[in-house]
């Protein structure tokens, strides 16, 4: 034998071929292999089933969902109308695709060449060396982005689009442009070919499993598991604020949190949280609860928590969720506290329910909330952003046919909405990670809490789908009724405290400046930097983060940011300053129970344990 042969291998355990790639395990294989079989089998004959039993009578599939085959035939119809245009964009790309093809040559040749088109710094889809080191992947990358670009550069080129249409036909071009990208498939992302090669393919049989279990979770359709959810626990080690619920109803439970100081505001603070996710954002951890940060600055904090509604709260109404909670919340605050004046916060849909309220109060003389906090909120609904996207006519109908199935619309259909607004983020670099480098997800508080998702009332959805998004009814004075009450935004005077973020993709900040120009009292705009929720869960200890002031409120928000300071660090401080200077009186601290209203059950209570079963 020669001396530099190899020893044939066991064939029972893994081996390495010559180029250096491990073999997989055989009885991994095999294990897998069956596992895949029968789950797979399972999986696909339980979505067939409910897919049959929801279907129509005839079995056909319905229409059109998203209205998406008349938005593309209008966007090629106005493009063939002008096929100048079209023309120079496919010859523009072509002599870039030239120039690269004779670039990538030339630095195989060991020259130095500067890329055709390079992608965004803070881009992580490439964040490989492999993806520059390697003339390769460099050409794959660079073919990539000119093909991207190229594809929203004939969408941008169509001439008097509609708005609605030219917005819907963007989103979803950069939905297939970014379901595209090299770095979502195997053979042509380096971090996962290095991977399979030091594996044996161990890799993507775990990403396989990962796979099955994530089809598993969601009964047939795709669940994305983000995070490792078995390392949290509501209540234990996340929501952990201490304090009790002192109050409940059909639709929320009222907590009560333990005071962390000997003295307290006299005022209690109400914060109103959106119903689409749950109340703990405000409470992920100790080191980034605003809840527990507001208490040790002496606040009394008392926070909705929504249930999550079944089909037998299908008919409450929007109306509804403001009697039942910011009207019933601020009874038992003053039960327990024996205080009728509070500060309130409202949380994005918290925020616009907060300001019907207060439309409301404003038309009844009532004056129980002295000043309000909008976190991320839109009360004018003309450039909503891209989930508008999601409202037009033919998509409301369908989505309102779903939910009278069952009285609710399912959580998972709100997520997978909110994930695709940053499809890379949210969606492909988990199917990179779990699936094709075979990766357990990380345990992390933020995916988790988007992960736990919630329903949607038929009634109260559908009215605010159609009144805010589709028709823009609140800024329109006396258009919206709640209560027998109608409604009118400017006679809300109290001081007013706007918290928007700067790469807000659910409320564009711009969107929610508006509210500057609608509010009658004294207002304050801060702008955060970040997005919806990193901007808003953003402690001062953490160091990150700046944002934005500024004195006067001009019409346009851009001239506000022209003349907006950036300060370093969280806004919240500059919130506390505010709110703390509109009255500044104290009183002894206050126990949750020990007032007029016993104590039901420990914080965060039983409500936000519940989950959605969809």
């Amino acid at each position: 034998m020669a001396k530099d042969a190899k020893t044939p291998q066991n064939p029972g355990s893994p081996g390495t071929t010559p180029a250096g790639f491990r073999l997989p395990d055989p009885e991994m294989v095999s294990r897998t292999m069956a596992d895949v079989a029968e789950r797979g089998h399972r999986i696909v004959t339980e979505f067939l089933n409910r897919q049959t039993l929801s279907a129509g009578q005839d079995g056909a599939p319905g229409p059109d969902p998203l209205h998406l085959g008349s938005a593309f035939l209008d966007m090629t119809t106005r493009l063939m109308a002008n096929p100048a245009r079209l023309v120079q964009a496919q010859l523009g790309f072509w002599q870039d695709y030239l120039t690269l093809w004779q670039n990538t040559a030339r630095r195989m040749w060991g020259e130095d060449v500067q890329p055709v088109i390079a992608e965004d710094s803070k881009d992580r889809r490439f964040k490989d060396e492999a993806w520059r080191d390697n003339e390769v992947f460099d050409f794959i990358k660079q073919s990539y982005l000119l093909s991207a670009r190229y594809f929203t550069n004939v969408v941008h080129a169509a001439d008097d689009l509609e708005p609605k249409t030219a917005q819907k036909v963007d989103f979803y071009t950069r939905q297939f442009v970014d379901a595209m990208s090299p770095s979502n498939f195997l053979m042509t992302n380096p971090e996962v070919l290095r991977k399979t090669a030091e594996t044996g393919g161990e890799n993507l049989l775990r990403g396989l499993q990962n796979l099955l279990s994530d089809l598993e979770r969601g009964k047939g359709k795709l669940k994305i598991r983000m995070t490792d959810d078995s390392k949290f626990t509501i209540g234990e080690n996340i929501a952990v604020s201490p304090g009790k619920v002192v109050y409940q109803n059909d639709l929320m439970q009222l907590i009560q949190y333990s005071p962390a100081t000997e003295q307290v505001l006299k005022r209690p603070l109400l914060i109103v949280p959106p119903w689409i996710n749950k109340f703990y954002i405000l409470d992920l951890r100790p080191k980034n609860s605003f809840v527990r940060w507001a208490v040790s600055q002496g606040h009394t904090v008392f926070v909705i928590s929504w249930v999550n509604p079944d089909e037998k709260l299908a008919e409450k109404s929007f109306e509804d969720y403001m009697l039942e909670g910011p009207y019933a919340a601020l009874d038992a605050i003053e039960q327990a506290t024996g205080e009728k004046a509070v500060n309130a916060i409202g949380y994005c849909l918290g925020g616009t329910l907060l300001s019907a309220t207060l439309a409301r109060m404003a038309a009844k003389r009532e004056n129980r909330i002295k000043s309000a906090t909008f976190f991320t909120t839109m009360v004018d609904f003309e450039e909503a952003g891209e989930l508008s996207v999601f409202i037009d006519e033919e998509q409301l109908r369908a989505l309102e046919g779903r939910m009278s199935k069952r009285g609710f619309l399912e959580g998972r259909e709100m997520a997978t909405t909110f994930n695709m607004l940053r499809a890379n983020d949210l969606i492909w670099s988990f199917v990179v990670q779990n699936y094709l480098l075979g990766q357990e997800p990380f345990p992390f508080d933020l995916l988790y809490w988007n992960d736990d998702s919630t329903r949607m009332p038929a009634a109260m959805h559908s009215f605010y789908l159609r009144r805010m998004y589709q028709q823009n009814d609140l800024v329109k004075p006396g258009a919206i009724e709640l209560g027998g009450t109608p409604l009118d935004l400017r006679k809300v005077k109290l001081p007013t405290y706007i918290l928007s973020t700067r790469e807000d993709h659910i409320a564009p900040w711009k969107s929610t400046y508006r509210a500057t120009q609608i509010y009658g009292g004294p207002v304050r705009f801060v702008l955060a930097a970040s997005g919806h929720i990193a901007g808003v869960a953003n402690p001062p200890e953490s160091g990150k983060y700046s944002h934005w002031v500024a004195e006067s409120l001009p019409p346009s928000p851009d001239d506000w940011f022209a003349s907006a300071t950036e300060l370093a660090g969280s806004w919240w401080p500059d919130w506390h300053r505010w709110v703390s200077g509109l009255d500044k009186a104290k009183v002894p601290a206050r126990e949750p129970g020990a007032g007029g209203l016993p104590a039901i059950e420990e914080a965060p209570g039983s409500y936000v344990k519940v989950m959605a079963s969809d």
